[in-house]
């Protein structure tokens, strides 16, 4: 928690995230958008959101526990604009017509069964997002390499939007039992090859991508952050193409 309101509540310090506040630098001004946060987890990141001044902040989690512990922090960060909602953020997108100017998903790719889908409902809905994520890397994360233990089964390789996209199933390996848990809504989730993810991203129009806090040494992988906006000729090449904005089933 932030020092000045002197309470505890764990040792990270993610109300001052450097990985939040990178983006708030690339993507300039939030006073009076729309935003929309994909897994909260504790609240840490929405207060650094508000603290911006948006004119709506919804923050959709899955995990009850860290609901409940968004809402604790809520009341204790006095936070006034920021809305949490326990459900499913890709039912929310499917279903909602909702556009936002920005979408933050950090920390939740990688728990996805089918992160294509993510992917592709977040494009459906805004034109300027932020994730950080692990992801695969065959360089850096070699066959040998013991953070690779999570992995089950072969490499399987979708043909997504004319790209071959490289996921990797992962299992939890039990560590849902326990209530510190903080991971997917399902045990088997996919991680993504780096170079796939940031080909699916430009091909869904997003011409503007820029990578920070590439971390290959990542105690649990491979990490980075994307900070990614699509421009307004991008739409117009897309719907000359006859490219729908609108998910994708993958196959």
């Amino acid at each position: 928690m932030p020092p000045e309101f002197g309470v505890t509540g764990g040792k990270g310090a993610f109300y001052a995230d450097t990985r939040i506040a990178w983006l708030i630098d690339q993507v300039g001004p939030l006073q009076g958008k729309r935003i929309l946060e994909l897994g909260p987890l504790e609240a840490s990141h929405t207060y650094m959101l508000e603290q911006q001044g948006p004119e709506s902040l919804y923050a959709i989690e899955a995990n009850k526990l860290a609901y409940l512990r968004c809402l604790v922090v809520k009341e204790i960060l006095n936070l006034k604009i920021a809305r949490f909602l326990l459900g499913d953020f890709c039912e929310w997108l499917e279903y909602s017509k909702e556009r936002y100017d920005l979408i933050v998903a950090s920390g939740v790719l990688y728990h996805m069964q089918d992160p294509l889908r993510l992917i592709e409902l977040i494009a459906a809905r805004t034109d300027t997002f932020y994730l950080w994520t692990h992801y695969v890397s065959r360089e850096s994360m070699p066959k040998d390499d013991p953070r690779r233990e999570a992995f089950v089964g072969e490499v399987e390789v979708r043909e997504h939007r004319g790209i071959p996209v490289h996921l990797y199933r992962r299992s939890y390996l039990g560590a849902w039992k326990n209530k510190t848990f903080c991971g997917g809504a399902h045990d088997l989730h996919r991680w993504i090859e780096r170079e796939d993810l940031l080909a699916l991203i430009r091909k869904l129009g997003f011409s503007d991508i820029r990578i920070a806090h590439d971390e290959p040494a990542h105690l649990y992988g491979p990490s980075f952050s994307v900070f990614a906006r699509r421009h307004t000729d991008s739409l117009t090449s897309m719907a000359e193409q006859g490219d729908v904005l609108e998910p994708s089933p993958s196959s």
